[in-house]
């Protein structure tokens, strides 16, 4: 008869296994001799060591009673379950390893790839960092009201940084958080915008009738309060972005994230000039 240590040696497991698995009923306990002992026998190392094969293997020790007393068929099914079940982990904990690899990175977190790929083309186009990473936090903000829309409204944005007019706009607004109060550059800024906005309502890509509205903001349903908060994100990014606005809603045009106002007069006249 064997002691508890001597049991725990022959299995190659420690005596506090062998008590825990007492605990939950994996491993019976038997009676104890008249000295207070518990005396094992060989079908309980065998035992014993079928419960640590199976634990090092993987199988919980929830599933292990069950593949102890199963059949030889009742044993291979649980087996290719329990298999199943971990290549299921092993894909979940994968994809996790892949997400901390690109929050690493910083702008993934919160941000899909689609949008990650749309500021480092920002920033190939020579826009500082200081902008791209006020138009990062908008981003997020859009993203978070628009989870399955995102990617549709980036690939638009796309198609736009391929107006020069637009590369240009970037490139203004870039560098105009460090050009003086009065600068005269603002109003090169303003003719850009109003281009794009006149040459988005000739096209029939928003409408002039009802007010017209930014694309991901149609996506929000008219969210009025979102639609505010980017306005006032906008506003307080840099000192020239309130003065850009009055000279816009001057020439007709209301609104930012959406225009509430586009002016007919201007709509059938000459753009801006370039």
């Amino acid at each position: 008869m064997l002691t508890i240590s001597q049991l725990a040696a022959y299995a190659g497991v420690t005596v506090r296994a062998v008590r825990h698995y007492h605990r939950i009923g994996l491993l019976p306990e038997p009676e104890r001799d008249r000295s207070g002992y518990r005396n094992y026998d060989a079908v309980a190392v065998v035992r014993l060591i079928r419960i640590r094969t199976l634990a090092d293997a993987g199988v919980p020790l929830a599933r292990v009673q069950e593949l102890l007393d199963a059949g030889p068929e009742e044993f291979a099914g649980g087996v290719q379950e329990i298999d199943k079940a971990l290549r299921a982990e092993i894909r979940r904990l994968q994809n996790t390893r892949s997400r901390l690899a690109r929050l690493a990175a910083g702008e993934h977190l919160a941000l899909p790839q689609s949008v990650v790929d749309y500021l480092d083309r920002l920033r190939g186009l020579g826009v500082e960092e200081r902008y791209i990473e006020m138009e990062r936090d908008a981003w997020v903000m859009i993203a978070a009201q628009v989870p399955h829309s995102i990617d549709s409204v980036i690939a638009k944005k796309h198609e736009e940084l391929d107006d020069p007019d637009m590369v240009k706009l970037y490139s203004l607004l870039s560098g105009a958080l460090d050009w003086p109060a009065n600068d005269r550059r603002i109003i090169e800024v303003a003719d850009i915008v109003e281009r794009l906005m006149i040459r988005a309502v000739q096209a029939g890509e928003v409408g002039a009738d009802d007010g017209i509205n930014d694309q991901f903001v149609h996506l929000l349903d008219s969210d009025d309060q979102f639609v505010h908060l980017l306005d006032s994100t906008m506003v307080e990014s840099s000192p020239h972005a309130a003065r850009l606005l009055a000279i816009l809603e001057e020439r007709g045009w209301r609104g930012w994230t959406r225009i509430e106002r586009a002016p007919a007069g201007r709509l059938n006249t000459e753009l801006p000039p370039s």
